[in-house]
């Protein structure tokens, strides 16, 4: 143990060394952040409950809705957007102060947005196509593809906002906002068609994609502006929940009317203005906690696998389930997550995920770098020199 503690040590230490001394480490402690909260929170309110031969999603917010502040902690996805629109802008800039193309710029981040997704594709066509021909149930091949592909529509989200980055680098964050606030007022006050809220998959994480591009333009620098943030986004969300009708819940739920995230409603937004303004006033105590090495080279390995992590989170349980099934119902893995024994079941299987998302990593790490098997370069952030047109790839 003492040798793997050492090995471990010098291994970090190693990486640590290897870091330029200008990169913004708190930028990658919040990126992990983000994941991480997006990955545990779709293992803990998302459930395959076994009714025979079907599966078929369950929440534990359906049948204790008391559990929504489970939610606030998990729902991590503006943090994402902010560092996104923030290292975007940046290498934006950066890209055009050396002359690189437009083109070019945009081919190298989407390359390593989509690299990993063509392996995500490719596996659950065959899984589809083999369970189709085993004759499973179809309510059961269909509730597992839409987990399995349901991150793609972050991916395309994300792919367009990163292609407006010329546009949005000067765009403040209102703007967005009033979008989302004027669909609310007409889907939800004037009746207006729930296809409406589509507008919001763009305008509702524009909000915090503009902010991360207010952040580069050093708008955001002092303290102020993450504290009005945190406490104006949290006032209007608490004000929104309490008297304007929306759901505590900041994740979509099944069987209930009204999702705040499908698409974003204004009490997303806000609650991620919150979540923002908390990410700001932490990055000097995150810059401080990533001069530990070990800390440092666990964000660094995260940061690597973002993507893989990101979209094979939700396989990784599903195989989890699948596979447990000729053991009969397991508590916490196929039983109603109707009370707080599933919970506590559920939490030892977060370890049993943990480790089939591992595997999935292992199978498909080199998809990570968008080679498709390629061998992969190593990434900028442990590059020890300043980032290159190449670099431009690395989210």
């Amino acid at each position: 143990m003492t040798r793997l503690t050492t090995g471990m040590r010098t291994a970090a230490a190693r990486v640590d060394a290897a870091t330029p001394a200008h990169r913004d480490r708190a930028v990658d402690a919040l990126r992990a952040c983000a994941v991480l909260g997006v990955v545990l929170g779709h293992w803990l309110v998302t459930a395959l409950v076994a009714d025979g031969r079907t599966l078929r999603t369950a929440s534990p917010l359906q049948h204790m809705p008391w559990l929504a502040p489970v939610s606030w902690a998990f729902q991590t996805l503006a943090v994402f957007f902010l560092v996104g629109g923030h290292v975007a802008t940046r290498s934006y800039a950066s890209a055009r102060a050396r002359g690189v193309p437009y083109r070019r710029w945009l081919h190298a981040r989407l390359a390593r947005l989509f690299g990993p997704v063509a392996a995500v594709l490719s596996l659950w066509t065959a899984v589809t196509l083999a369970l189709l021909a085993s004759d499973a149930e179809h309510a059961t091949v269909r509730t597992l593809v839409k987990l399995a592909l349901s991150p793609m529509w972050f991916l395309l989200v994300f792919a367009g906002l990163t292609a407006a980055t010329p546009l949005v680098a000067r765009l403040h964050p209102l703007w967005p906002l009033a979008v989302v606030l004027h669909v609310d007022v007409l889907r939800f006050g004037l009746g207006a068609p729930d296809g409406l809220g589509r507008l919001n998959l763009a305008a509702g994480w524009l909000v915090p994609y503009a902010l991360g591009a207010a952040w580069t333009r050093g708008e955001l620098a002092g303290r102020t502006s993450g504290w009005v943030l945190l406490g104006g986004g949290a006032a209007a969300t608490a004000a929104l929940v309490a008297w304007a009708g929306y759901p505590a819940a900041m994740v979509g739920v099944p069987g209930v009317g009204v999702s705040n995230l499908g698409p974003p409603t204004l009490a997303a937004v806000t609650f991620g203005l919150a979540q923002c303004g908390l990410a700001l006033l932490l990055r000097d105590r995150l810059r401080r906690a990533m001069r530990r090495p070990v800390t440092w080279a666990a964000v660094a390995l995260v940061n690597l696998s973002v993507m893989t992590v990101f979209l094979w989170h939700q396989t990784a349980l599903m195989a989890t389930t699948a596979l447990a099934l000729p053991a009969g119902p397991l508590p916490g893995l196929h039983t109603v997550p109707d009370g707080l024994g599933w919970v506590a079941a559920r939490l030892p299987w977060l370890a049993v995920f943990a480790l089939a998302l591992v595997v999935c990593g292992a199978a498909f790490r080199t998809w990570e770098r968008g080679g498709g098997g390629r061998r992969r370069k190593r990434s900028r952030v442990v590059r020890a020199h300043r980032p290159t047109t190449q670099d431009a790839r690395h989210v």
